[in-house]
């Protein structure tokens, strides 16, 4: 661990990719050189800040500018200014330890000067190869005792970042009292939001599960719909400006945070009068998974997790890779095991009744026609098919080059939920067996469900899961759980996560089925912004007891739109055989990684088009969730002297159209309500 005088530039030096770190690496044709820039000055804890000043720090582009000041009591506060105009407003920074608090009678030290370096590293998501530059700068502050509070800050072309690092003399237990920061915006903001579920509510007491439908185009400043917060990522319209908020570098040493207004929660003090305020709240009572540790409690050096501020317009908002950005680099894992790539699925359409080997089988043999490298068996497995056909299962699946995963239960006690294995990954030496068991059978990868929540122990059992696996060589995707908060970037091997309403859920009942098309116009801008998301998308036929509010093309373009490293399709073998065989072809070779991402249009809930590119070959794909037929208008400039095949909406819901959109300049889309299309541009053709 870091002591509080270490240099911001350390930190880097510590975190940024380096090629020899990692067994898995970048494509051939990338290469990687990280080149660390000098350490800055350490700034003399003697003096205090030149009265009158504004000490900051200015992204490379010179665009954003985040400077600090003091309040009338001696608080602290930063803002955050992009071309010369306050975006964030001044807001409370702040920390309380049990025996260490930091919120008023602070001396400002001067800062660190402000010094260059870079995050080069691959990425399974919206980026195959990030590249991003940055500023750094180092801050101290002493209370009223004369203890110091290091904030480490950084600043990007597409947004700021900053996190505390308390480092007092041992012995010395850091125990979370409080966090005091604050996100000021001004007044006539607007929100997109995702509320936060309370504790153990829900089916079978399985909530927090971030699977709520948004807030959209709120005022700001309102109280959550239910009670208990705002998630992370949290997007905020102020005029032309968008800015995202959400935390990373989450290592199971802290706890998981979320966003309150100022006037929603009960607090030590008199929160800022100001509207448009919100402030970095904790889990709820409970949130422990049958641990100890709702809130940080740590021996030695506490560190909290990077608190993430994207700001710029709506294309650099989209095109931002900040949340993985500031995660902590990638462990081990065996590059040949690191294989990204759709999935079949039957608990779907066929839920419980289809987890049976006869069924299983049939969706290998489904995975293996549409050139599919995995076939998903979910709950109860172990009951309904059992360990010994299990492997007969993954035997067969090996001849036909399609791998299995396997669902697991990560809970004890902490929820009523009885599906099985349930409790067989708490104890540590037993997960690591039963690990070692998978992949000796050639299971490729885990579905753990039903999370305990955000509490420290909950977070800790999270990375355990995720660094025990990567040793086991198994991939990794989380449901029932928490954002995963940049963790792909550090476990190349979790190659998803639910922390969304998904497909499942309009399954059950017409009114989320009703809300499927807004919800998704929303989760591009917002679930899915930074992190891999697990809806499980695409259904062509019938839903069992439900009227399906999408039409195909609308289904299919979720194919592009929506980015997950294991994409599971609802669609079952029959209602894949209705649909035309260009769409079965589209869905066959739909690259599996993608190496770049251009916003092309939207609006967060009603609807969104986005190009992405793997090697030469570019997808475009649009939706429109709105009651009446919306003409998209994009610049395809960039696809210059090249005609996409088009499959769009025909005349029926459950109709396609084949057709062609031409390249270069501003192209028009005109799609039908709840309708959507994909238009593929070769690599060489024109």
């Amino acid at each position: 661990m870091k002591g509080a005088i270490s240099t911001a530039l350390s930190f880097a030096s510590a975190v940024a990719f380096a090629c020899g770190s990692i067994t898995w690496t970048a494509p051939a044709q990338a290469t990687v050189v990280w080149t660390p820039p000098p350490a800055p000055e350490p700034p003399s804890l003697q003096a205090s800040a030149a009265a009158g000043a504004s000490p900051g720090l200015t992204s490379p582009d010179g665009r954003l500018r985040v400077r600090f000041q003091a309040g009338s009591d001696n608080s602290l506060h930063y803002e955050v200014l992009r071309d010369g105009q306050s975006v964030v407003l001044p807001s409370p920074l702040g920390l309380d330890l049990a025996n260490a608090k930091w919120r008023v009678q602070l001396l400002l030290q001067p800062c660190s000067r402000p010094a260059d370096g870079r995050e080069r590293y691959p990425l399974i998501g919206k980026k195959r190869q990030v590249d991003s530059p940055y500023r750094a700068m180092r801050c101290v502050v002493t209370n009223a005792k004369d203890q110091p509070l290091t904030l480490e800050w950084r600043a990007f072309n597409d947004g700021v970042a900053f996190r505390y690092v308390v480092s007092l003399p041992e012995p010395h237990r850091k125990v979370f009292m409080d966090e005091h920061t604050g996100l000021r915006l001004h007044p006539d903001s607007r929100a997109f939001l995702q509320p936060m579920q309370p504790w153990h509510t829900g089916w079978k007491g399985t909530n927090p599960a971030y699977e709520e439908h948004y807030a959209i185009d709120t005022p700001v400043g309102q109280p959550a719909r239910l009670g208990v917060g705002w998630a992370f990522p949290a997007l905020f319209r102020s005029g032309d400006i968008w800015i995202a908020v959400t935390e990373a570098g989450m290592d199971g040493s802290f706890h998981a945070s979320r966003l309150w207004p100022d006037n929603d929660f009960d607090r030590s003090f008199q929160p800022a009068p100001a509207s448009g305020g919100y402030q970095f709240g904790w889990p709820q009572v409970g949130e422990t998974g049958g641990g100890t540790q709702r809130l940080a409690e740590v021996d030695g050096t506490m560190t909290t997790p990077w608190r993430v501020i994207a700001i710029g317009d709506l294309p650099t908002l989209m095109q931002s890779t900040l949340g993985t950005d500031l995660a902590a680099p990638a462990v081990k894992f065996p590059a040949a095991k690191l294989r990204p790539g759709p999935a079949s699925w039957s608990w779907a359409l066929l839920k419980d009744d289809g987890t049976v080997f006869d069924v299983q089988k049939r969706y290998i043999d489904y995975a293996a026609d549409m050139h599919w490298p995995y076939t998903l068996i979910d709950a109860d497995w172990d009951r309904k098919i059992g360990w010994p056909r299990i492997q007969e299962l993954a035997a067969y699946g090996r001849r036909k080059g399609v791998g299995l995963w396997l669902w697991y239960n990560s809970s004890g006690e902490w929820n009523d939920t009885e599906y099985t294995p349930k409790s067989a990954l708490i104890d540590p030496a037993k997960r690591r067996a039963e690990f070692r068991k998978l992949a000796a059978a050639g299971i490729k990868g885990v579905k753990i469900d039903f999370f305990g929540g955000d509490g420290q122990s909950v977070i800790r059992y999270y990375v355990d899961l995720l660094e025990d696996a990567a040793k086991a060589g198994l991939l990794v995707n989380f449901h029932g759980a928490t954002l995963p908060r940049g963790w792909n970037r550090t476990y190349p091997n979790l190659m998803t996560a639910e922390a969304v309403k998904g497909f499942e859920f309009a399954t059950f009942e017409q009114v989320d089925q009703d809300a499927v098309p807004e919800h998704l116009a929303m989760l591009p801008f917002t679930r899915n912004l930074f992190d891999p998301m697990d809806f499980t998308p695409v259904v062509f036929g019938d839903i069992p007891n439900i009227k399906r509010a999408t039409r195909n093309g609308f289904e299919l373009a979720l194919s592009v739109l929506l980015v997950s490293g294991v994409q599971h399709y609802a669609e079952t073998p029959e209602g894949m055989a209705t649909v035309p065989d260009s769409v079965r072809q589209f869905l066959r070779t739909l690259p599996r990684q993608w190496d770049d991402v251009r916003f092309l249009s939207g609006e967060p809930g009603r609807f969104v088009a986005l190009a992405r590119r793997a090697g030469d070959r570019w997808i475009v794909a649009g939706i429109n969730a709105e009651d009446e037929p919306r003409t998209i208008e994009m610049d395809l400039g960039f696809l210059a002297g090249r005609t996409g095949a088009l499959i769009g909406e025909g005349e029926g819901p459950r109709d396609f159209r084949l057709g062609t959109l031409p390249g270069g300049g501003l192209q028009r889309v005109t799609l039908p309500a709840k309708g959507g299309f994909v238009a593929s541009f070769e690599a060489g053709r024109p």
